[in-house]
């Protein structure tokens, strides 16, 4: 099972390391990463959110003055931003108040694309008294996430990083699913720890392994949006629902008075109730010609598809669990016959008798023989 696991990481890697994927990275949604938040009365994460929106439109200018400048406009009262959270990918608004004497939030931004969030490893597992579990590894539950000591990138990314620090302390950023906290984990990296690795782990990239929503958030039920995406006034790339069906000719257009009571075919539950005209007395009643079918029985006009459904069963009922309709006694028993049945007897029992016929039949000859003689 491990093997089919690790072949899927593989080609996905491989999907996400060729040059489409490099394109896409390059083409993917852009916003303000918060790297620092000094107001911890602000409900925001360092690194994890992005600051997508602003007051109802698309950050798409990388100019950190005019977003300071729409900040600053908010004087006295809220600024409305939409922040993308990369746990779980999911998007959310924030209503902050602006107070006059300082005018900003306390946040530190660096404008980055959104995939940045998808160089992460997830610990699969650890193997006693490596490296990594002497670092406080947690299989399942952590996440790899970054460095202090550099950008990394792409699934190789991290190895080529314990390469260069072989035998030297390696500080990581490490995310814990379970515990939703981030900690900075130091370990030196081996290769004469006595198993497999530098680090003595398995580490999952790709989109299988992105970071997953937080276990204090409820749980999407049935019918509700994976992924929410995020509307602005500013985005011309597809109008609102209200202007797309304004712009688009109805599917089924509403029929014409005249075809309407006519063409359309009338449920039962909603037929007129208007009765039809009543037949004069002189005028025959014209009866089906010979040889035609015998209309179908037609439904009162104030039955519903409930008693529809409820004298099919009916019928079904009857149909299924319906009496016999001719009583048929059971058969007589055979006559008794004068002789009753052959006695069982045993092959030797029937050799024995057949022999004591044989030897009185010449018996009973020669006795006949004798009586002839004596009366002759």
């Amino acid at each position: 099972m491990s093997t089919v696991f690790g072949a899927l990481n593989r080609f996905i890697s491989r999907l996400d390391s060729e040059s489409p994927s490099q394109a896409s990275r390059n083409a993917s949604p852009y916003g303000f990463q918060i790297l620092r938040n000094k107001n911890l009365e602000i409900p925001i994460e360092p690194w994890y959110d992005f600051v997508i929106g602003i007051n109802g439109r698309q950050v798409d200018n990388p100019d950190p003055n005019l977003f300071a400048t729409e900040v600053r406009n908010c004087a006295g009262s809220n600024v409305s931003l939409v922040l993308w959270n990369a746990k779980g990918q999911r998007t959310r608004t924030l209503a902050l108040p602006i107070p006059t004497p300082s005018l900003t939030l306390g946040i530190t931004l660096q404008w980055s694309p959104l995939s940045v969030t998808e160089d992460v490893w997830h610990v699969l597992d650890v193997i006693p008294n490596s490296p990594a579990d002497q670092a406080g590894l947690l299989p399942y539950g952590d996440y790899i996430v970054g460095t202090p000591e550099g950008n990394v990138h792409g699934e190789s990314g991290l190895g080529e990083l314990v390469e260069d620090y072989l035998n030297r302390s390696l500080r990581l950023y490490v995310y814990n699913h379970e515990y939703a906290v981030t900690r900075l984990v130091t370990l030196t990296p081996s290769r004469t720890w006595g198993g497999s690795g530098a680090l003595g782990c398995v580490l999952g990239f790709g989109a299988l392994h992105r970071l997953p929503v937080p276990l204090t958030e409820p749980i999407a039920g049935p019918g509700e949006t994976l992924f929410e995406t995020a509307r602005f006034s500013n985005d011309e790339h597809q109008p609102p629902p209200a202007q797309l069906q304004s712009q688009s000719p109805p599917l089924y257009p509403p029929p014409s008075s005249a075809t309407q009571s006519s063409d359309l075919l009338v449920p039962a539950s909603i037929a007129s109730s208007i009765p039809p005209p009543p037949q004069s007395a002189t005028s025959p009643v014209a009866g089906p010609p010979r040889g035609a079918k015998k209309p179908r029985a037609v439904a009162a006009s104030n039955m519903t598809f409930d008693d529809y459904f409820r004298e099919g069963e009916q019928k079904s009922k009857e149909e299924d669990f319906a009496p016999a309709a001719k009583n048929t006694a059971p058969p007589p028993p055979p006559p008794k016959s004068a002789k009753g049945p052959p006695k069982a007897t045993s092959p030797e029992l029937a050799a024995e008798t057949r022999g004591e016929e044989d030897q009185a039949k010449p018996a009973e000859e020669e006795l006949e023989r004798a009586v002839q003689n004596a009366d002759g």
